[in-house]
């Protein structure tokens, strides 16, 4: 094996390549890591470059594909590429979940059977709580989004954002836990993370501060370069922080994943220090 495929088998490099299809987004979440809106300049990566990587991650040794933004299910080609993606290798697409109404829904029906997982953020059992953080009428959507997916027969995980998960009130994971559970989703695909201090919850004084000591390296490629994590490529009154950069180069794949996993190499000693936010 090479030194990549080495680092990922060892457990110091996540064995998922990120891809950030886009930054803009339908909604304008408070604690969003890259400060996404409806306005926000869209940094895409065309299909025909994530297909690129996702081939070159194969070969190095990665085990999965995760697509993320701003919202990738905005860009009408999505669907027809996530279908090319799992052919190469799984992928996860993380998702509002508020789009996946009349055409949106009709084109991801193919997407039935493969091994792609659609991960949709839902915050709250309680509407209010939840749409406080990510804009009104949010909840509904998602609910009905969540098991109109399922009947399809496309995977679906839960992922809940929270200030403090540690402090949740067991009442209220109890209940948000029977949520997912109705809408078809269980508990082994329901995870809970804190929310992050990158981004937009920088103004609003929430949530962890992480640096590369902290967080679980997993190689992040964007329109902007290589980052370190998928928490890396965040963005800051409008502009990128580069504290989690690797390269600016992006292609041919193996020079960031090889920077990435020399950077593993030598912080190997702080591991312990990891917060396993993935």
């Amino acid at each position: 094996m090479g030194a990549v495929a080495d680092a990922i088998a060892g457990g110091g490099m996540g064995g998922r390549l990120w891809l950030y299809s886009n930054y803009h987004c339908n909604l304008s979440c408070s604690y969003c890591l890259t400060e996404s809106s409806p306005g926000v300049p869209r940094r895409v990566l065309d299909a025909a470059a994530i297909l690129a990587r996702a081939r070159e991650a194969r070969e190095l040794g990665f085990t999965g594909v995760g697509i993320t933004g701003g919202e990738p299910f905005l860009l009408a080609w999505m669907p027809a590429l996530l279908a090319e993606l799992a052919e190469i290798l799984p992928v996860v697409v993380l998702s509002n979940a508020t789009l996946f109404t009349g055409r949106r829904l009709a084109a991801i029906e193919p997407l039935a059977g493969l091994p792609v997982r659609i991960q949709i953020s839902l915050d709250s059992a309680f509407p209010q709580e939840n749409d406080e953080m990510r804009g009104p009428e949010n909840f509904a959507k998602v609910v009905a989004a969540i098991p109109a997916l399922v009947e399809r027969g496309i995977g679906v995980r839960i992922a809940t954002t929270l200030e403090d998960p540690a402090g949740q009130d067991p009442a209220e994971r109890d209940r948000l836990c029977e949520l997912h559970r109705s809408l078809g989703v269980g508990d082994e695909d329901h995870i809970v993370r804190p929310i992050i201090r990158r981004g937009r919850a920088v103004a609003g004084d929430m949530g962890l501060a992480v640096g590369f000591d902290e967080i679980e390296p997993e190689l992040t490629i964007t329109a902007d370069g290589a980052f370190a994590s998928p928490f890396g490529p965040t963005v800051r009154a409008g502009e990128l922080d580069t504290d989690l950069l690797v390269t600016r180069t992006v292609a041919p794949l193996s020079v960031p994943a090889g920077a990435l996993a020399r950077l593993v190499g030598n912080a190997e000693s702080g591991r312990d220090a990891r917060l396993g936010i993935r």
